[in-house]
């Protein structure tokens, strides 16, 4: 993505691969380990010594999924070598970096570290732990845990705590080959540079040959019918949480996104919205209430904090929301404040490198081609019928509330 806003290169790798039970928590230990040390950088030292090298360039990684993808995606931002007295093409050296991390990792008897491995294997651990500590985090996980309970989507992209005591050097290392061969790969770039010389430098630098070629599907999410399922869990723990999970057949691909990102915009996206207005401030029912939707599975989940005895009538006014999106219910005001707010995030995308590259990798994962422009102008245009057939989409699927074990 060629361009001279920016005084940066900004470099993105996505690796994606199936969500499957069997090797979600070694392809989240993974990028844990390889950011350990190269076979040119062996020690952790020298890993972080080479990048002062490169004028101080950023490297970092994230783990997450998107639909019934596992995504890992690496990061490194290095500056324009227009900006610095230097012999050798910064973004070479930045490519022959991130290469080697990914595709040339420090070995010992032709496997992972074992020292590194045990000691990722730590950290993986204690981030799987924080969730568990962060009864927010915990109760949105668990309710979309439930609610896909029989769907990859189920899994946690982090992977899950028993299973990384069976993970070793030598089988981590085996599930990293097959991860590197079948996984979808893609390569971004944002700076003053062309398609030609990043070629040139993904060739030079990555030292992999596959096998096959790899493509994301997305599978059509089915809305069930009947009565949605209720799950109440039990820990030591002062304020309630009230989760709602729905699902619905737009997803990012369908002509109706724009529509669906309106809906949970005036349902409870924004401090504006209805879930916002209704449960936390009118009524005082909860400590706080909005909703996430997640384009590319067709899943939207609302949160909210709750005392204990205030669950069913939180239930309630929440379900009155709902029902007020599909009656078409939306007032003027309110319709435009959440335009307006959509407009100026998708405006604002244009002013990060790594937040146009992630705009435009949904393309590579649903297949619909997108911009933030043509977007920006969709949602501007739609009116609160638009809005009401999206609302009638959605199906309540799961009511998940998460209570203390000791009350009565």
């Amino acid at each position: 993505m060629p361009t001279q806003r920016f005084k940066t290169f900004a470099i993105a790798v996505y690796i994606g691969f199936p969500l499957k039970e069997e090797t979600v928590t070694p392809l989240a230990l993974t990028p844990f380990v390889l950011r350990r040390g190269t076979t040119n950088f062996p020690e952790t030292i020298q890993f972080r010594e080479r990048l002062d090298e490169l004028y101080g360039a950023g490297f970092g990684f994230d783990v997450y999924k998107r639909g019934d993808y596992q995504i890992v995606q690496f990061r490194m931002d290095i500056i324009n070598d227009a900006f610095v007295h230097t012999s050798e093409s910064l973004l070479k050296r930045g490519f022959q970096f991130l290469g080697d991390v990914i595709t040339s990792p420090a070995l010992e008897d032709g496997v992972f570290r074992s020292k590194y491995v045990q000691e990722e294997k730590e950290t993986v651990r204690k981030r799987l732990e924080a969730i568990v500590n962060d009864k927010i985090r915990y109760a949105q996980e668990r309710c979309v845990e439930e609610m896909c309970k029989d769907e990859p989507y189920r899994l946690h992209p982090l992977g899950d705590r028993e299973a990384l005591a069976n993970i070793d050097a030598n089988s981590l290392y085996q599930q990293y080959e097959s991860w590197l061969d079948q996984a979808c790969i893609d390569v971004y770039v944002i700076g003053d540079t062309s398609l030609d010389e990043i070629e040139q430098c993904v060739t030079s630098s990555f030292q992999v040959k596959r096998t096959k070629e790899s493509a994301y599907t997305q599978a059509k999410n089915q809305v069930r019918s009947g009565e949605p399922q209720q799950v109440v869990d039990r820990l030591d723990v002062s304020q309630g949480k009230l989760n709602l999970g729905l699902r619905t057949t737009i997803t990012y691909q369908d002509d109706e996104y724009p529509a669906a990102l309106l809906y949970n915009g005036v349902l409870g996206g924004y401090p504006h919205s209805k879930l916002f207005i209704n449960v936390r401030e009118k009524n005082s029912l909860a400590y706080y209430a909005s909703s996430r939707y997640d384009g590319h599975k067709g899943i939207m989940t609302v949160q909210s904090g709750v005392e204990f005895n205030l669950m069913q009538k939180a239930t309630e006014i929440i379900k009155e929301q709902l029902q007020a999106m599909e009656q078409g219910n939306i007032e003027t005001l309110e319709l435009a404040q959440t335009k307006a707010m959509i407009s100026n995030h998708l405006r604002e995308i244009n002013d990060s490198a790594f937040e146009m590259i992630g705009f435009d990798f949904n393309r590579v994962l649903s297949g619909r081609e997108r911009t933030t422009s043509a977007l920006i102008e969709e949602v501007a245009d739609l009116t609160v019928e638009d809005i009401q057939n999206a609302a009638r989409t959605f199906r309540l699927d799961t009511i998940y509330e998460l209570r203390n074990r000791e009350e009565v």
